[in-house]
């Protein structure tokens, strides 16, 4: 992600950021109450809220975004919460520390923010890290105009997941500002 919108995100969490609702979707509870735990990645964790779910169902949680202030926010969350959970400052595109696979790669509203380049390392990232059999759940917006440089993603961007994945199902919906929405769960194919 391009400096000037890291900035914007960091000044944001000095207020309330509208995405950071700190409410766990019922998507991601479905998911936790019809799988055993196992280790979980939450790609773009914000403050930690979906972290801390997964948590307190005795997953093994990490959560990532390169906030640094909502990374702390998550933190004291998680002590408030009396949860174990890790929380690392870092980039999504970047994750070349991170070796052990996940069973669950979570990314509510992170893959919509970054550019072409960004969409391909992230795709990297997510085949190297997660399981033969994982699940793979995300929540994207659409833009409401495909020549808008606004965040968001269009349809074909989607495609590169299907090269790695199998869709599992789709929810389309729209998002509060009436943007073209969807929940999508992937799974790894097992080898």
């Amino acid at each position: 992600m391009k400096f000037p919108r890291r900035f914007v995100f960091n000044i944001w969490y000095l207020f309330n950021p509208p995405w950071d609702t700190n409410i766990t979707p019922p998507e991601l509870h479905e998911f936790i109450e019809a799988n055993l735990p196992g280790r979980a990645l939450d790609l773009g964790c914000g403050t930690g809220t979906n972290v801390i779910s997964l948590a307190k169902n005795d997953w093994d949680a990490t959560g990532i975004d390169f906030a640094p202030k909502a990374i702390r926010s998550a933190r004291r969350k998680a002590r408030r919460a009396g949860v174990k959970a890790q929380f690392l400052t870092q980039d999504v595109t970047q994750l070349d520390n991170i070796e052990q696979p996940f069973d669950l790669v979570l990314d509510i509203g992170c893959f919509h923010s970054l550019d072409s380049q960004g969409q391909k390392e992230y795709r990297k990232n997510l085949d190297r890290l997660l399981k033969p059999g994982g699940s793979f759940l995300l929540y994207v917006f659409f833009r409401n105009d495909a020549a808008s440089s606004s965040s968001g993603i269009i349809e074909s961007d989607l495609v590169g997941f299907s090269t790695q994945l199998e869709l599992v199902t789709r929810q389309d919906g729209s998002d509060r500002e009436t943007r073209s929405s969807s929940w999508l769960h992937y799974r790894k194919p097992n080898t």
